[in-house]
């Protein structure tokens, strides 16, 4: 855990090298909007302006959640192993996405409760899922920096393959509860504001939900500037993982990409514990759960995808790739107002 500290800023001048390349390309400064900003960060990050994206691989954490058994959800438990499988073995939604943007996938068993027959599965297993919120704390002090550490040493092993940027995506049964029990507390927001339907609840279901989360905060009084003891007592192993992704990408200075609300939420927490960690995330997308756009605010990350995507697993991550691939398409290749004896733009006042 001492890594987090030893995070530092991007590099501010490949930043500026960056942003003096989009201004020399023969077009309206800035007007390749927030993609420019997102390519000039990833030069930060990189330390350089020539910035290669070309090794893409999406991480995918899998996990139970025992908060479960209060009926958040419309499936069982059964289902995270089932889906994990799928993904290890390429056959998930994301494995199709995935494929389509040119990235690489890793289903990782960080925390699913049944067994599940997969060699592909990479086992990084902590526990059989976690502990039900309402009645104890989600995971021990022990569990939940162990699972940090885990998504951190990931990074670490996939920048030492030649991962040039990473996607973080998740698979877990009742994991919209967790992360909307971790955004009510950040966000400092009742829990109706921020608890949606997730796969798909019925409106009884969705109050049951909204409840369990109200309890949940009330048992462990979690507080926002206690960020592990928060993730400890309200999150879940895979929100746990993408919490040290996010912060491994800080320290091992990779770009990390958000997925959609659980991700969001992983997040936001590592932004809680190094506030410098916001600076090598990008946002791809604005989930519908009623959440996600206050976890965005909170790291002040804009998102370049407004569909109302709430798939998970990724998906949403790996789109961003494709809007990125035609950003440094321009970046690289266009004409410059040296070029052709085009006068340059300025910035007017």
């Amino acid at each position: 855990m001492n890594r987090i500290q030893q995070i530092l800023p991007p590099d501010a001048a490949a930043f500026a090298a960056a942003q003096e390349r989009w201004d020399s390309i023969a077009k309206p400064l800035g007007s390749f909007g927030l993609l420019e900003t997102m390519i000039s960060k990833i030069a930060a990050v990189q330390g350089t302006p020539d910035v290669a994206i070309d090794r893409r691989t999406a991480v995918i954490f899998c996990a139970d959640h025992g908060i479960v058994e209060e009926g958040v959800t419309q499936c069982g438990s059964d289902v995270t192993a089932i889906c994990a499988a799928e993904i290890a073995a390429g056959k998930s939604n994301v494995n199709a996405v995935a494929a389509s943007c040119r990235a690489d996938t890793i289903a990782v068993n960080i925390g699913i409760a049944s067994p599940v027959e997969s060699p592909a599965l990479l086992d990084r297993k902590i526990a059989d899922g976690t502990a039900n919120f309402t009645k104890f704390p989600a995971m021990t002090a022990e569990q939940v920096q162990q699972a940090v550490c885990t998504g951190m040493d990931l990074v670490r092993d996939l920048r030492a393959s030649g991962t040039q940027i990473v996607l973080s995506g998740e698979m877990g049964i009742g994991n919209t509860t967790a992360a909307a029990a971790i955004a009510s507390v950040l966000l400092q927001l009742p829990p109706e504001t921020v608890t949606g339907k997730g796969s798909g609840l019925s409106t009884e279901g969705l109050h049951r939900k909204i409840e369990t989360v109200r309890r949940g905060i009330a048992l462990h009084k979690p507080d926002a500037a206690r960020p592990m003891h928060l993730l400890q007592t309200l999150g879940g192993l895979e929100i746990a993982g993408m919490t040290g992704l996010f912060l491994g990408g800080a320290y091992y200075r990779i770009p990390v990409v958000i997925d959609g609300v659980i991700a969001a939420a992983a997040a936001a927490i590592a932004c809680q514990m190094q506030p410098l960690c916001a600076e090598y995330l990008l946002a791809s997308h604005c989930s519908q759960e009623p959440a996600a756009k206050g976890l965005l605010d909170l790291m002040h990350l804009q998102p370049v995808i407004h569909a109302g995507l709430r798939l998970g697993e990724g998906t949403g991550a790996l789109l961003l790739l494709p809007l990125l691939d035609g950003a440094l398409a321009l970046y690289r290749n266009a004409h410059h107002f040296d070029d052709v004896r085009i006068e340059r733009y300025t910035k007017q006042l």
